[in-house]
């Protein structure tokens, strides 16, 4: 039963994706759709079960389905671990997912290529679901591969633009250096302890005699560096932003609520590998809070209304690595939960706006779109209410303990983590001023054309900001349904992290008056002061730097692109073309023996017997001689 309940959760998503691959042209738009989004939907249903299931049960369930490898005395098997953790990210991935994809039916409608788009977001739903429910880190390793390939093709999606394109390569390719750490993390691992199965692992680690070896730390430091170039860290970030270059629906499932948070869901999985080293997990923390404080300083200035919620995104991954650092895996997770739902309805948001102005993502041409798009309005308002730590909206729980985590932990970061945090609460306020308050300033005819989007856009949005409202309820301080829930997978107690005395409530409140303070400094100045970002060529001093994201782009390309171009084009103009002049010399040198062997061939039969014969004569004489 529990492996036809793991089957049907893995393929039926492929199946969709099959089906829309060689049928979904002919089946038409509507039900190529449809078959999309009721796959992702079984596989939701089935996750239900599967959580119901280990909450009433309280044990993980494990399924084999074949041994798959064997190589001295290292053995890996095909299959899946259904536990606490796994079911958990399955429920927001299909989930969600399900949503994402009744959105995109109406979203993509008119695109000619829908079918092709369904079937690419049913094979990244069967790679995430893989990726996370895989018994081992190679079976993960598919899925993570899968995730990648996936996000290529969403990515540039629309081909046509080369801009896209190479949006596309730029994730793909910063994708492959990540996992390139991983792979060399998984090998030594695997060379360490003769297994990569998560249980079998765990129990090698805890019977390690030396748990302070170099060699697992530079295991979870290679495995950290696959993290940051999934979940987008310093310095494997700058691929996300541009990743907006596919469609909404694509951002808002690959690169808010379920991809990028690959990396966090493989380092809490192997929690105890970090627990084991912790110079890596100091590293983790550090790296976390300086993407967080990094990407909120490049929100604060960003135009296009995509781009701002990509960079809230990078900085809100750095929160949670920060908590990973600190070993609060229970915390990261609990941000992840609510960070899927009111990122996901923010982005589903924007994408409402940009269908109703016909593609425009600039928020200088936006405003006033409350009265025209109230239901859009009202959902984008509750889920920045919840990104900005408001109370008692779902991200005010999971954000303040990440803060006072960090508190306990390390004032520095902590301090960092506030700043970033307070950031995120201007940003976002900003961008909801600029597009739905005063004026429109965009053309009249986008004016004229102004509505609310269709109850499949709206449905979703509905429903993800009940989420952002109320999903802070899983985790109380002193009631956590989630840290108890979580508690067998993590060696501390479940409820730590949760204690709460005055130091937490003093911490609570300079959050919550942080959160009050950016709001307020972007309502004097863009709603007040009714203030409206200037051209790009306008824009100068600090504020260029910023809207420029720090040059890091024009670093690379001068440290790492331009430098391989140059090679490259070395090779080509001077390696390639002197072995090229070799090999033709040693053809034309063959082509010349070939022309003058051809002369004695004269077609003369008696020319021929008289050769064979003298053959034969010179061959019999040297036998005779020989003797």
């Amino acid at each position: 039963m529990d492996t036809n309940l793991a089957l049907i959760l893995v393929l039926t998503p492929l199946l969709g994706f099959l089906v829309n691959v060689f049928f979904g042209k002919s089946l038409g738009k509507t039900v190529s759709g449809a078959i999309g989004t009721i796959a992702v939907a079984i596989s939701f249903v089935v996750s239900l079960l599967l959580f119901n299931q280990i909450t009433s049960t309280g044990k993980g369930i494990q399924v084999t389905l074949f041994d798959w490898i064997q190589i001295s005395n290292l053995k890996i098997n095909l299959g899946f671990l259904l536990d606490q953790l796994s079911v958990l990210w399955l429920l927001f991935v299909t989930g969600i997912g399900s949503l994402i994809h009744l959105y995109s039916i109406s979203y993509m409608h008119d695109d000619e290529n829908m079918h092709k788009f369904f079937a690419y977001l049913n094979l990244f739903i069967f790679f995430m679901i893989t990726l996370v429910i895989g018994s081992n880190l190679l079976v993960l390793f598919i899925g993570w591969e899968g995730v990648g390939l996936c996000s290529y093709l969403l990515i540039g999606f629309w081909h046509k633009n080369q801009n896209y394109n190479d949006a596309a390569k730029k994730a793909f390719i910063m994708n492959r250096i990540g996992d390139l750490g991983l792979l060399i993390g998984m090998f030594i691992i695997g060379s360490m302890f003769s297994t990569l199965d998560y249980a079998t692992l765990q129990t090698a680690v805890a019977g390690a005699s030396d748990l302070n070896s170099p060699l697992l730390s530079l295991a979870a430091l290679c495995l950290f560096i696959g993290a940051c170039g999934k979940s987008a860290q310093i310095p494997l970030y700058t691929w996300l932003p541009d990743a907006m270059a596919g469609p909404t629906p694509v951002s808002a499932l690959i690169h808010a609520a379920t991809m990028v948070t690959a990396g966090i869901f493989m380092v809490t999985r192997l929690n105890f590998v970090f627990d084991a080293a912790h110079d890596v997990q100091n590293v983790i923390a550090i790296i976390g809070g300086i993407t967080s404080l990094v990407a909120a300083t490049i929100g604060l200035v960003q135009t296009d209304i995509k781009k701002v919620l990509a960079y809230s995104t990078v900085s809100q991954l750095g929160l949670m690595f920060l908590a990973l650092g600190f070993g609060a895996y229970e915390v990261a997770v609990f941000h992840v939960i609510t960070h899927a739902f009111f990122k996901a309805c923010l982005f589903l948001g924007s994408g409402s706006v940009i269908h109703g102005l016909h593609g425009e993502q600039d928020m200088r041409k936006m405003g006033g779109l409350r009265k025209a798009m109230p239901i859009t309005f009202w959902t984008m308002l509750i889920s920045s209410l919840a990104i900005s730590g408001v109370p008692f909206f779902s991200g005010f729980f999971s954000k303040d303990e990440i803060l006072m985590t960090a508190f306990h932990h390390n004032i520095s970061l902590y301090v960092v983590g506030s700043i970033a945090s307070i950031m995120t609460a201007f940003y976002m306020f900003r961008l909801m001023f600029l597009t739905f308050f005063k004026e429109f300033r965009g053309t009249e005819e986008q004016k004229h054309h102004l509505h609310e989007s269709g109850s499949l856009i709206t449905i979703p949005l509905i429903i993800l900001a009940i989420l952002a409202t109320f999903g802070g309820l899983i985790s109380l301080p002193g009631n956590s349904w989630l840290n108890e829930y979580l508690a067998p997978l993590f060696s501390k107690a479940a409820g730590e992290e949760h204690h709460l005395g005055t130091t937490e409530y003093t911490l609570m409140g300079v959050a919550v008056l942080g959160g009050i303070l950016g709001i307020l400094i972007a309502y004097i100045k863009y709603f007040k002061q009714d203030n409206v970002p200037e051209s790009d060529e306008n824009i100068t001093g600090l504020s260029k730097v910023l809207y420029n994201k720090y040059y890091v782009d024009e670093a690379y390309d001068a440290v790492f692109v331009q430098p391989i171009n140059s090679l490259s084009k070395f090779f080509r103009d001077y390696i390639e073309t002197g072995l090229s002049a070799l090999v033709f010399g040693l053809g034309k040198v063959t082509n010349e023996i070939a022309f003058q062997g051809k002369k004695l061939q004269s077609g003369s039969i008696g020319l021929y017997l008289f050769v064979f014969v003298l053959g034969m004569c010179a061959i019999i004489s040297y036998i005779f001689l020989a003797q």
